[in-house]
């Protein structure tokens, strides 16, 4: 029989999480699934949970239950292990689903799409990542910059919900905003300039839909720097709906290349990863090619 570990993170989907939690387990008891709840009382504990199950090889597979913020526990619990790690889409950005494919909001098939990757998991590319204070890997991107600021901020909102919570907390972070410095080494070369975001992407979107480097691809072995030179709040303000459909990439201040390593420099600035926070800046990014392994 096969054995998944699973964490609920009962908060997400606008508290959502719970219910879906709990179909979950309903559902994978229909496929004749044997569940080990590794659920905690925070993220901190469900991690630990997650990892001291992998590295006993108690599990034949994680599942995680919530948003991106959830598989980036997974991802770093099961990173560079034989076991792959599953998602529950249930939260309110849901980026890391949409890049693999996965259905979002519907438990029934979100178990279907699982258990039918069993014995037929895909290998996919991660962003290895140190901090200042930590070591960690990521699924869809790493900043340290203004989006990392306005994460900082939504993050603190209780009173606002879903995506549009990151839309307002840009608007608020802009009142006293300036380019941000940046020293950055890409692929070994050396460069200085000033910027709005610099962002290190392996996956196609953050933020809840934000389609920040359209042709980015999680498993092509590269990551994509995105950087938003120096513009006024009034571009900003212009240029940011247009995110969502990818019409930035043309804009004369949008730069992306593929690179294998970075590392950023902006001093003062917070760092998050997938929606959770990271350290502070200065950043290192390297590509790790084919390390996760997904049921997807």
């Amino acid at each position: 029989m096969t054995t998944f570990g699973i964490v609920i993170n009962p908060t997400s989907g606008r508290g959502k999480g719970k219910g879906f939690g709990e179909q979950a387990l309903a559902e994978f008891a229909k496929h004749a699934i044997e569940i080990i709840d590794l659920s905690a009382e925070n993220f901190i504990a469900a991690a630990k949970n997650a990892k001291e199950a992998v590295e006993k090889k108690v599990i034949d597979g994680l599942v995680v239950v919530g948003g991106d913020g959830m598989f980036h526990l997974g991802v770093n619990a099961v990173v560079k292990s034989n076991i792959p790690v599953g998602l529950i889409a249930a939260g309110t950005g849901n980026d890391s689903a949409r890049a693999l494919g996965l259905p979002i909001h519907n438990v029934v098939e979100g178990v279907a799409a699982l258990v039918a990757k069993i014995g037929n998991t895909r290998k996919v590319d991660l962003i290895e990542s140190k901090s200042n204070d930590r070591t960690f890997y990521s699924f869809g991107a790493v900043s340290a910059g203004f989006d990392a600021l306005c994460n900082a901020r939504a993050n603190k909102w209780k009173w606002i919900t879903g995506p549009i919570k990151y839309r307002f907390a840009m608007y608020r972070e802009l009142a006293a905003f300036k380019p941000i410095p940046y020293r950055a080494v890409v692929d070994g070369v050396e460069r200085v300039f000033e910027a709005i975001l610099c962002t290190v992407s392996n996956s196609p979107s953050y933020g809840g839909g934000l389609l920040i480097t359209p042709e980015a691809k999680v498993d092509d072995g590269k990551l994509d720097l995105f950087i938003l030179n120096a513009i006024s709040r009034l571009e900003l303000i212009k240029i940011f709906p247009t995110v969502y459909y990818g019409g930035h990439v043309g804009h004369p201040a949008v730069e992306i290349i593929r690179v294998e390593s970075i590392e950023l420099h902006s001093p003062g600035m917070p760092a998050y990863s997938d929606g959770e926070h990271v350290g502070a800046s200065p950043v290192t990014c390297v590509v790790s090619p084919k390390s996760l392994n997904v049921l997807a």
